[in-house]
């Protein structure tokens, strides 16, 4: 009988027992949004952790949570420990993605300068020493707030011979001072310098 009924009626078999059993609205799982995972104290931990476990990805991340939650050491209420074991992998990648996007780069996009700095595009005659490769590098653990030392790295590409200091917090006038102190020091005379748009 079921079967003639959805022939002719092109109802569905689900509807058509529904209907039967009389109910003709059937009650499917409201869509919509789940609860929010929202709150710097669900963000933080989850930061944390992921931080902790090595930027472990979102899927593994799930699993080690429960492994890892006994061990944060910062206060968290109850709310924030079931909402953490109960996040999805997809939320995970959600909360994460604005992290992940930059991660922990100190560099900052030159867009504006771009068009000012002359830019020299053949390349270097690297047979003769006093051209150098520049580098910073953040020692600032795994968050970029606060004050802490970049070290700034000079690097000759032929003889390899590397120069180090450190800045406090990488102001302009530091880094200047620093690398007028290593162009002293160097034996042999600076000829070009190449650096990413993080060496101001």
């Amino acid at each position: 009988m079921l079967d003639e009924l959805c022939h002719i009626y092109d109802y569905n078999r689900k509807y058509l027992i529904h209907f039967f059993r009389g109910n003709d609205k059937l009650d499917y799982a409201k869509r919509g949004p789940k609860p929010r995972y929202q709150g710097e104290a669900l963000f933080s931990a989850l930061r944390d952790i992921w931080l902790a476990t090595d930027l472990m990805c979102s899927k593994r991340l799930k699993s080690a949570i429960p492994l890892w939650l006994p061990f944060y050491n910062k206060p968290l209420s109850q709310s924030v420990k079931s909402r953490l074991l109960s996040i999805s992998p997809a939320t995970i990648d959600r909360l994460l993605k604005p992290y992940k996007r930059h991660g922990l780069s100190g560099t900052k996009p030159g867009y504006l300068l771009k068009n000012q700095i002359p830019i020299k595009t053949n390349h270097w005659d690297t047979t003769i020493p006093g051209f150098v490769e520049a580098d910073t590098v953040a020692h600032c653990g795994n968050s970029l707030q606060g004050d802490f030392i970049w070290s700034i790295t000079l690097t000759d590409i032929v003889t390899c011979w590397t120069e180090n200091r450190g800045v406090w917090n990488k102001g302009a006038e530091g880094v200047v001072e620093q690398i007028k102190a290593i162009e002293k020091i160097l034996p042999f005379q600076l000829l070009g310098f190449d650096c990413d748009n993080g060496l101001r």
